[in-house]
């Protein structure tokens, strides 16, 4: 016998009612489709669950198609990762297909590209150069890169445009431009923005590095990012792939300005991609630029969270947007 002055609770008393009249998040009109041998991208989009961040994905995928459609601004922002996993061939398809308006990069991605263009590879072993004084010293990185953003400053460019121009020139000797995102968006005249941290970069430590002209390039490329972000309202798409830090940042702070001049920004559809959800890409390009603030074009900003690897992710992606999917307005979210 219990020595417990209280009682368990009987339960004959509690009400009950028919599961059948009972709404449910979970139907299985919703549940993946198997996939049937040399099944289509569009047919394989089609046989994903109507949950979480499948249905993020399309409704997504959703968003960016319709501002190709209806010729609104498409910015993707990129860390250096999406470069040196091998993803600039499959972004530069994206902009000749008409997905891309608009590229801001870091310095690791402005880095990584131009390696790209000019020996064919990239990415070093940090671990075996940082003990002999070795990491980061590459005499054409550093010498190339730091006159890039002094001829910038004479001409009265970005350091992305500036990139770009002599990734494409013959002085470049660039025998791998064609793998480039700087060269095939100055060949495309999609603009690219650069964002330097003066100082997080390898072409800073060089005797070629000109602060000045490094805060000038950059500063210029900030305020063209600025215009690009003010050309998403209404309905533009802003996605991050791959800046944990620096480039939410910079676009946080392009949505103040644009606001700020007057421009409401909304709505718009933002996202981020990577293989940890951080901070700063959550609160800075997810939650924050999309705060509710009412339906405008009765449509209300949006903003996305898809975690996964970029060599997995932008691929698949980029395979749905060309291949028109979704063809159809998708269901709403059934979370």
């Amino acid at each position: 016998m219990s020595i417990y002055f209280t009682a368990p609770l009987q339960l004959g008393a509690v009400r009950t009612y028919p599961l059948s009249s009972r709404k449910s998040k979970v139907n299985v009109a919703d549940f993946a489709k198997p996939s049937t041998a040399n099944v289509s991208i569009s047919k394989f989009m089609d046989s994903l669950p109507n949950f979480l961040a499948a249905e993020d994905l399309r409704q997504l995928l959703a968003a960016v198609q319709r501002a190709r459609a209806n010729k609104k601004t498409i910015l993707w922002g990129i860390g250096g990762h999406v470069i040196k996993v091998g993803l600039g061939p499959t972004l530069i398809d994206l902009m000749e297909r008409g997905f891309v308006s608009g590229i801001a990069m870091n310095g690791a991605a402005l880095i990584h590209d131009f390696e790209i263009a000019v020996a064919g590879k990239t990415s070093e072993d940090v671990d075996a150069g940082i003990n002999a004084g070795q990491f980061g010293m590459a005499r054409e990185t550093g010498e190339q890169l730091n006159e890039i953003a002094k001829n910038a400053v004479r001409a009265g460019l970005g350091y992305g445009e500036a990139a770009g121009q002599f990734l494409t020139s013959s002085a470049a000797k660039a025998r791998c431009a064609p793998s480039s995102v700087l060269a095939a968006a100055y060949r495309c005249r999609i603009p690219v923005t650069v964002h330097l941290s003066i100082g997080a970069d390898i072409p800073h430590m060089h005797p070629a590095a000109d602060g000045a002209a490094l805060g000038d390039a950059t500063y210029r490329d900030f305020r063209l990012f600025c215009s690009l972000v003010k050309s998403m309202h209404p309905a533009g798409v802003y996605m991050n792939w791959g800046s944990a830090v620096l480039l939410p940042e910079i676009f946080l702070k392009a949505v103040s300005v644009v606001r700020n001049l007057g421009v409401p920004l909304r709505p718009i559809t933002t996202a981020n991609f990577d293989f940890i959800q951080h901070y700063r890409p959550l609160q800075n390009v997810v939650k924050r630029p999309t705060l509710s603030a009412g339906k405008r074009h009765g449509v209300e900003s949006k903003g996305y969270a898809i975690t996964g690897h970029h060599e997995l992710l932008m691929p698949l992606v980029a395979a749905a947007l060309a291949s028109g999917w979704p063809k159809r307005s998708t269901k709403k979210n059934r979370r």
